[in-house]
């Protein structure tokens, strides 16, 4: 015999009820794996791209990123770094950047997307160490025209400050520029150029 006095309201609470919980119960389970699919630390420094503020990079300054396990450096040239650049042609190997790795786009004679930017792989090219920065009026001791660039110290390659290799030094070509676009006026991706802006 059936029971016709079955409380409906109270059939319709427990369902909605098992439901609810059911699906938070889905969601909190899937919550590892969905934050297991963005790229970690690790797989950003094999080879993702890295996003970078520049935001409070005043003229004159650099900052340093990790890309591909490599520093990245980025320089804020001034008005002044850019004309001492134009006057190093007759001086450096490459002058055009010919025989450099660069993206198309900055095969130009500061190396850049925008001039105000270099955007550069800090190794150096004769055997892989990591150059010094060193600006105008500290390096004295590297040569007495010195206008700021990169030194390195472990068998004495010069570089400029669009990472243009000096003539008679080891290293054998220009510092190598990585793909880079800028995503905004404040940020840069570095490890991606396309649609580069």
């Amino acid at each position: 015999m059936e029971n016709t006095n079955i409380d409906q309201s109270r059939r319709r609470f427990l369902t909605t009820a098992a439901t609810v919980v059911g699906g938070v119960g889905a969601v909190a389970a899937s919550v590892p794996f969905v934050s297991n699919m963005s790229p970690s630390a690790k797989t950003k420094a094999i080879g993702a791209p890295v996003e970078v503020d520049i935001s409070n990079l005043e003229p004159g300054g650099r900052l340093i990123e990790k890309w591909q396990g490599k520093p990245v450096w980025i320089l804020r040239r001034t008005k002044e770094m850019l004309k001492d650049i134009s006057s190093l042609d007759s001086v450096v190997s490459d002058p055009k950047s010919d025989e450099s790795a660069q993206p198309e786009y900055a095969k130009n004679q500061f190396r850049a997307l925008k001039e105000e930017f270099l955007v550069v792989i800090g190794i150096c090219t004769h055997l892989g160490c990591s150059p010094s920065f060193v600006l105008k009026g500290e390096g004295a001791s590297i040569s007495v025209d010195w206008k700021g660039g990169f030194f390195c110290p472990c068998h004495g390659s010069r570089f400029d400050l669009a990472g243009r290799v000096f003539k008679g030094v080891p290293a054998p070509r220009n510092l190598v520029i990585p793909p880079y676009k800028f995503i905004s006026p404040t940020r840069l991706l570095i490890g991606d150029d396309s649609e580069a802006v």
